[in-house]
């Protein structure tokens, strides 16, 4: 597969990737984070999958049931044809519970002739580490490891079990199902079972999706993003996952491999603007939980990401039994970037917190709380603004001074004095002001570089660097200043290949950066509409968006010459900056509907 042809099914518990052949290639169970029991998609032998086998006459399309997370895969020749319906069950049990079982549901409807097929039902439990035996009861196939960990898996059908196993050729006369659940079921499972679950996880998609806010531009892009994100958020805690998926490379045969089943504080200030925009407060709120109950106690070391559920140690480990996807070796599980030193996470995370006062109605505990970490922030960010870090690229290798660093760092004082205006502590503005001043001066001083004629990725150096492009929405800087907007020129010249944006071009612990980060063309749309450029923005995203994959799904990285999508997928930092530039571009343009609702309103 020459490019990350998948598209997702989930139920905030765990998801996996269906391939546009209908092949389930990477699913995690009974959790996003959990240990991999279909993984082909980082070895084609071992990682192990399930899919159903048609002789070349048979076209397939795939495509997403429209506003839903459930996923439609045709096969079609001129005589015979059927369809997968996939999806994992999520609906509501009452006014509190969801039911989110660790299953995958295969629906498959007979359309026409006599359409005929095998299925490879080839689990690979514990990562593949193991062998997975199989055995056939009469109400399941179980697949299980005995080494190792025990794990152990059930799929329940309608079909004949042995041919499943054996991989003997089936003639589809009616509907059937195919249901592969981590743990064994109670009840006895029927199509009609199947069915029911299938209607009423439409129907929560549907009017989930529905009350998102409707924009005259982009609606569908922005409805498709907003349902990849709610797919990557996690019931449980309120976290919001990076990725589903983990080692996929930045670039093909490279070790640029990480695992981004994790919540990264970055990505709060962004997930809580962007879904408040689009009226999904239930799910900011639990976000804003789940940050609140990560912040450390005074003195304790803020992290710039967390396990989903709110795990502090995530050690890396690499399972060199498998090749990793097309060979690009090693395959990574947790992240060691956990422990690494990035001052840019104090102005994240302030953000977040002024959003949280200016927002949202919050209780006196939790203010009083959040009060408290406002003013441990300051004292960290004043003893530590003046010293190096990794950047917001997580570099591993030496601390530097990152311009984007010192921004945030101005951002954290900012919007603690903005908070101690909020709630009347006057005396904490004037205290906090003069280092809001000295850090604004500091970067003017030295990140400012006259003969790259722009702000540079670091203090002392010429390299230019796209997170520079964020310094207006941060409202460090006024869009059409001059400074601003000469780094904007530059960045543009340097950065931008074919309508893509590097992430910088100077060498770093692997190199020299040879694929385009996803977000960061989103941020030159931004700072070119936000610098006037509105015209010629818009065409650099209408020609990002023709870059989506088959169901309009991004990852991490697009190749520059092939257009392929590269790095872990779906990537929420993609998805979100879309989201955020589509409502940039439809500004004031809200729906017919709407204008009448608020004008009953």
């Amino acid at each position: 597969m020459d490019n990350l042809n998948y598209a997702m099914i989930g139920n905030c518990k765990s998801a996996a990737l269906i391939s546009d052949k209908g092949s389930i290639d990477w699913c995690c169970l009974p959790d996003f984070n959990s240990s991999s029991v279909f993984a082909k998609i980082l070895d084609e032998k071992k990682g192990g999958s399930m899919e159903f086998l048609v002789d070349d006459s048979y076209e397939i399309s795939q495509s997403y049931i429209r506003t839903t997370n459930i996923v439609s895969t045709f096969f079609k020749n001129e005589d015979s044809c059927f369809e997968v319906v996939d999806f994992m069950p999520r609906y509501k049990t009452n006014e509190f519970g969801y039911f989110t079982p660790p299953e995958i549901i295969r629906y498959i409807k007979y359309k026409w002739g006599k359409p005929s097929f095998k299925i490879r039902y080839n689990p690979k439990v514990e990562y593949a580490r193991f062998k997975t035996n199989t055995v056939v009861d009469e109400e399941y196939i179980k697949c299980y490891t005995t080494e190792g960990d025990y794990d152990s898996l059930y799929l329940y059908t309608d079909l004949d079990k042995q041919a499943i196993v054996n991989e003997e050729e089936i003639t589809l006369t009616k509907n059937a199902f195919v249901l592969v659940s981590y743990d064994q079921k109670l009840l006895t499972q029927t199509l009609d079972r199947q069915y029911l679950k299938l209607q009423k996880t439409k129907v929560y998609w549907l009017e989930w999706a529905n009350k998102l806010t409707s924009f005259t531009k982009y609606n569908s892009e922005i409805v498709r993003s907003a349902l990849v994100l709610k797919l990557l958020s996690y019931d449980k805690s309120g976290a919001v996952l990076a990725a589903a998926t983990t080692s996929l490379p930045e670039t093909i045969g490279e070790e640029r491999n990480w695992d981004y089943r994790f919540c990264w504080i970055r990505d709060a200030s962004m997930v809580i603007k962007v879904m408040s925009s689009l009226g999904h407060l239930n799910t900011v709120k639990r976000f804003m939980r789940f940050i609140i109950d990560i912040i450390p106690d005074k003195d304790e070391k803020i992290q710039i990401m967390y396990g989903i559920n709110r795990e502090k140690k995530l050690e890396e480990e690499v399972l060199d039994h498998l090749s990793g996807y097309q060979n690009s070796y090693p395959v990574r599980v947790g992240n060691a970037a956990y422990i690494q030193k990035q001052n840019d996470i104090y102005g994240i995370l302030m953000d977040v917190i002024y959003q949280q006062f200016t927002e949202f109605k919050i209780s006196l505990e939790d203010s009083e709380s959040l009060w408290t970490i406002v003013r441990s922030i300051v004292k960290t960010v004043a003893n530590n603004w003046t010293k190096p870090d990794k950047g917001i690229w997580e570099i591993r290798t030496e601390d530097r001074h990152f311009t984007f660093s010192k921004v945030l760092c101005w951002v954290a004082i900012d919007r603690a004095i903005k908070i101690a205006h909020f709630i009347h502590k006057d005396s904490y503005m004037n205290e906090w002001q003069p280092l809001a001043d000295t850090i604004k001066a500091d970067i003017f001083a030295n990140a400012w570089n006259e003969k790259a004629g722009a702000f540079t990725q670091a203090y002392g150096s010429e390299d230019l660097d796209a997170s520079t492009l964020l310094m207006h929405s941060y409202g460090f800087i006024d869009p059409k200043d001059e400074r601003f907007v000469k780094t904007v020129q530059a960045t543009e010249r340097e950065l931008c290949f074919e309508g893509l944006m590097y992430r910088y071009k100077n060498q770093d612990d692997f190199g020299l950066p040879s694929s385009s980060f996803t977000i960061c063309t989103f941020w030159l749309i931004n700072a070119l509409n936000a610098t006037g450029q509105r015209k010629k923005a818009k065409k650099l995203f209408d020609q990002l968006l023709s870059y989506s994959n088959h169901v309009g799904l991004f990852s991490e990285d697009i190749d520059f010459k092939t257009k392929r999508l590269l790095g872990n997928f779906p990537q929420a930092y993609s998805h979100l900056a879309l989201i955020e530039t589509a409502i940039n571009f439809a500004k004031g343009e809200t729906t017919e509907d709407e204008q009448i609702l608020d004008a009953i309103h």
